[in-house]
């Protein structure tokens, strides 16, 4: 069996990575969900799987909306990169990659949508998904995060 080594000074040829395995932490635990203005709600549920490599998300959008979904997500060091798979009762599948800066996660799905979680606190945080809008950005659900009790 042969060994592989990288080529002298290989390692000084990418930069440190900007990104941790430790990004969606915050996102750990059960969450209670509410959005619209008529205070629909649900819970979704994250924890760290296989070796705490995997990030897992279970979503359940009852009573608020009539579907659920789950979601993986894994943080590859060489592309300094997130990569998640979202799929649902619906029969929806988004492929999305992005990274955590300047206190916020963002992950983009073919330069079409985008997927924000920002004001990031101890036990709460806002999540929003948007589609391109020209050079912008539309919004098309947002989501208000509160740590449930446990």
């Amino acid at each position: 069996m042969r060994e592989l080594r990288s080529p002298a000074g290989a390692a000084a040829a990418y930069p440190p990575p900007m990104g941790s395995p430790a990004d969606f932490d915050f996102w750990l635990g059960t969450w209670r969900a509410r959005w619209g203005e008529d205070g629909a709600h649900g819970t979704n549920t994250i924890t760290k799987e296989y070796g705490g490599k995997v990030v897992y998300e279970r979503f359940d959008g009852r009573p608020g909306a009539d579907f659920a979904g789950m979601s993986v997500s894994v943080y590859d060091e060489r592309d300094d990169r997130w990569y998640q798979t979202w799929v649902d009762d619906a029969g929806n599948h988004f492929e999305l990659t992005g990274r955590f800066e300047e206190g916020e996660m963002t992950l983009f799905c073919r330069d079409e949508y985008r997927m924000r979680f920002f004001d990031i606190g101890p036990g709460s945080f806002e999540w929003t998904w948007e589609r391109r809008a020209g050079v912008g950005w539309e919004l098309a659900w947002a989501i208000s995060y509160s740590r449930a009790e446990e």
